[in-house]
Order: structure tokens, then C-alpha cells, then sequence
């Protein structure tokens, strides 16, 4: 990520490392960040990114830990159910919106899945988290 970008802007690599020829910056509205970050599914999805080696993970990783982390009431958090229903969520619903907000970067081929986002979208996710632990 370059440091000297302007806000709402980001550079967009493949997890490979390599660029994207058609965007390699791209002006990212707020609104589009906040309403990718509004979600408690995609916002276990960046945590668990954020906190992985080169910000990294398999997409069955990334399953579990999101699983872990977020559960319906009553539901049992281990249960295969509760995976396959996350499984099917992050497929489905919120990967390809993080990814279209250029927040996330999927790989179908590796299964990898790597935090692309902004300094903007770190900085809310914490907030965002301090005060749900401290609700």
C-alpha cells in the first residue's frame, strides 16, 4: 500500500502480488466503505484478515474463524450447520460486496482471500470493534 495515497483512494493488487492493469487506483466512496463495514459477518471477515500473516487466508480458515466469531442467538457456534450457513453467506453475500468495494481481493484458483483496503477501513474497523466490546 503506498502511505502517500489520498484518502479514499487504494492501490488494487491480486493476491499473486501483481497490479491490476485497468484500476490501479481508484477513488472509493465513504459510503460504500461504511456499508461494506455495516455488516457483522464482513467485518469478522476483516478482522481475521488484518490480523493474518501478509493480511492472507485460505477461504476454509477464514470460514472457521468468522464462524467463531459470529453465531446466531441459540445456535451453537461449532455445529457444521452454523459453518456451511457462514460458508454459503461469505460465497454468496459478503465477499463479492467486499471485493467490489475493493476491500477484499478472492482468488477462485488458490482460495486465498487478502485485505486490499485503506488505512480508512482499518481505522472504522477499530472503532467499530472498541465499541462492541465495550457495549
Amino acid at each position: 500500500m503506498n502511505g502517500n495515497r489520498e484518502l479514499g483512494t487504494r492501490d488494487f493488487q491480486s493476491v499473486d502480488g501483481g497490479s491490476s492493469s485497468s484500476v490501479r487506483e481508484s477513488l472509493i466512496s465513504p459510503d460504500t466503505i461504511l456499508s461494506a463495514l455495516a455488516n457483522e459477518h464482513r467485518r469478522a471477515i476483516l478482522s481475521a484478515l488484518e490480523n493474518a500473516p501478509e493480511m492472507t487466508l485460505d477461504y476454509e480458515l477464514l470460514v472457521d474463524l468468522v464462524a467463531t466469531r459470529v453465531w446466531t442467538e441459540g445456535g451453537n457456534r461449532s455445529s457444521d450447520e452454523h459453518r456451511q450457513g457462514i460458508r454459503t453467506a461469505l460465497h454468496h453475500t459478503h465477499l463479492p460486496i467486499l471485493h467490489e468495494a475493493r476491500i477484499v481481493d478472492y482468488e477462485d484458483e488458490t482460495g486465498n482471500i487478502q485485505f486490499v483496503g485503506g488505512e480508512l477501513e482499518r481505522v472504522l474497523l477499530k472503532l467499530i470493534d472498541s465499541y462492541c466490546i465495550n457495549e
